[in-house]
């Protein structure tokens, strides 16, 4: 498609309508690549997420590409989902947390980002049918942003979970309308019922146009409940013992030091039980994924389709004495599976380029025939990696920012720790706060694996890491790197804070096109970046 008018749309649905009298017209239509977005809650890819996916392993990533460095520009669910959406970064679309405060869902998101996602370009200029179920973000039906009456542009069918993550007990906007579910496993769970769903669309859909299809499902996101036959998987394993499990957070930003270490064994034991329950809520994604592709085949589709795996954040447990979250810096927390198989993509594939979820929506609207140079997205399209294009000019960093949370008085349960932190386990290690604000460059080039990171709070905090050397993250090296690169990577961080579209992707630190003018530089520790914050919304 081409960016079109509404009217221009009309008619070409009119004129497909009438193709469905000519077979040939009708094979014309049905060449229009279809695309399934599988986004799962929470999995990590760094301490062994994908490991209970037998099956999607066998029908997405043997039969495609495997991208081994994706990442989340902001390891949280609703920053990060609002990234998928829209092809930006946080600061752009000024979702920074899980909160209505922090525009997740609310009512400016509404009016400002979600007429320009990519599912309405879709929908509005390209002339796709359009289903969405599961978990969308986790304020929507919030009473004060429209409740769940509240259907968002560019969705034909819209089944949307109330709220965040559940199994049971929930509700769905169905097109608007609210329907609640109970705890009867065969009707009621989510994970299941998301897959019957999206069985039935593809079922009854119109075979005249192509489809787009986004499947969010609550797993492996706490609460963690398992289908019942699948209660008993797993019951010799525990979490990864690596190397940065259960030691002391030294040199690094005052929330992780925080952490008690070694951790108490009910905490351990917490945590593994945790781990042991993601991998089981997992089995039923690979059911739903199994479902899918089969019906895809069936329905002699699956050879036109392209299927999209990944997760909207990684995940930690027990990693620098952190019992369970995500929302910090680290590898695992930002870091994520992604997997694609669909028409020209080859089998069996790895790919190691940087890339980031900002990438999804170019890339489907790429798939779609859309002229991106008409949209506003931060991201880069995939589809020249996934078709295995020689000489790919691509990034070699990317920004990732997170605004903690955090509240003016203390939390009841751990008082002593003074106000302003969240999160909170009874043996009074905190997740997050109101200060732990950061932003970092992630790079990936052929010489450097390096992540530069500042926090937003009184000591202008620094925490610099060489993975080459140091893949766990455990050294901070902040105060013995050269100056030189500090101050590079300290400038590239206040440009990429301040980027927008295509200059989100102009050459990083490493790159041969680089330029960096040191006259730019103030004195001791440089340029200070500008940050984004509730107050700038």
């Amino acid at each position: 498609c081409s960016a079109m008018s509404p009217a221009a749309v009309a008619r070409g649905l009119a004129l497909a309508a009438l193709l469905v009298l000519s077979p040939a017209g009708a094979t014309r239509q049905a060449r229009r690549p279809n695309i399934v977005l599988i986004l799962t809650d929470d999995q990590d890819v760094c301490l062994g997420g994908m490991t209970p996916l037998k099956k999607t392993n066998a029908l997405i990533a043997q039969m495609g590409i495997t991208f081994l460095n994706a990442y989340v520009p902001s390891a949280l669910c609703c920053p990060s989902r609002a990234s998928i959406l829209t092809g930006k970064y946080p600061h752009n679309h000024h979702v920074v947390n899980n909160t209505l405060e922090g525009n997740c869902s609310s009512k400016l998101w509404q009016k400002i980002q979600e007429p320009y996602t990519f599912p309405a370009l879709l929908k509005t200029m390209c002339g796709y049918q359009t289903f969405f179920a599961g978990k969308y973000l986790n304020e929507y039906g919030a009473e004060d942003a429209g409740g769940v009456g509240h259907v968002p542009p560019g969705w034909s069918f819209w089944y949307a979970l109330e709220k965040n993550s559940k199994y049971y007990n929930y509700t769905l906007s169905v097109n608007g309308k609210a329907r609640r579910h109970g705890e009867n496993y065969s009707v009621d769970y989510l994970t299941d019922v998301l897959a019957n769903m999206s069985l039935d669309f593809l079922e009854y859909k119109s075979n005249f146009e192509p489809f787009f299809m986004m499947v969010s499902t609550p797993a492996p996101h706490s609460p963690w409940t398992a289908a019942p036959q699948y209660t008993k998987s797993f019951q010799n394993v525990s979490a990864p013992r690596n190397s940065n499990f259960n030691i002391h957070g030294k040199n690094k930003h005052w929330l992780i030091r925080q952490a008690k270490t070694p951790m108490t064994n009910s905490s351990i034991q917490f945590l593994d039980d945790a781990y042991r329950k993601r991998w089981q809520t997992l089995l039923s994604v690979d059911d739903l994924v199994e479902k899918l592709v089969k019906k895809l085949e069936l329905n002699g589709e699956l050879d036109n389709t392209y299927i999209f795996y990944t997760s909207d954040n990684g995940y930690h447990t027990g990693q620098f004495s952190l019992p369970i979250d995500k929302r910090q810096l680290y590898e695992f927390d930002i870091k994520v599976p992604l997997l694609v198989r669909g028409p020209g993509i080859k089998p069996n594939q790895t790919n190691k380029m940087l890339v980031a979820n900002i990438d999804l929506g170019p890339t489907i609207l790429d798939i779609a025939g859309y002229d991106l140079n008409k949209t506003q997205m931060d991201g880069m399209s995939l589809l020249p990696l996934l078709r295995g294009d020689k000489n790919v000019t691509w990034r070699s960093d990317f920004l990732v920012e997170y605004q903690g949370e955090g509240y003016n008085g203390s939390d009841p349960t751990c008082p002593g720790l003074g106000p302003g932190v969240t999160h909170c386990f009874p043996d009074c290690v905190c997740e997050d706060s109101y200060n732990n604000t950061y932003a970092c460059v992630r790079t990936l080039s052929t010489s450097w694996d390096l992540q530069y990171c500042e926090f937003d709070d009184r000591e202008v905090f620094v925490e610099v890491y060489n993975l080459t050397a140091d893949p766990h993250q455990i050294n901070n090296i902040a105060k013995t790197i050269d100056q030189e690169i500090l101050e590079k990577m300290n400038y590239r961080l206040m440009m990429l804070q301040s980027c927008s579209g295509a200059t989100c992707r102009t050459p990083g630190v490493f790159d041969p096109g680089y330029r960096f003018d040191p006259r730019l530089m103030f004195s001791n520790h440089g340029v200070r970046a500008r940050r984004f914050s509730a107050r700038s919304l």
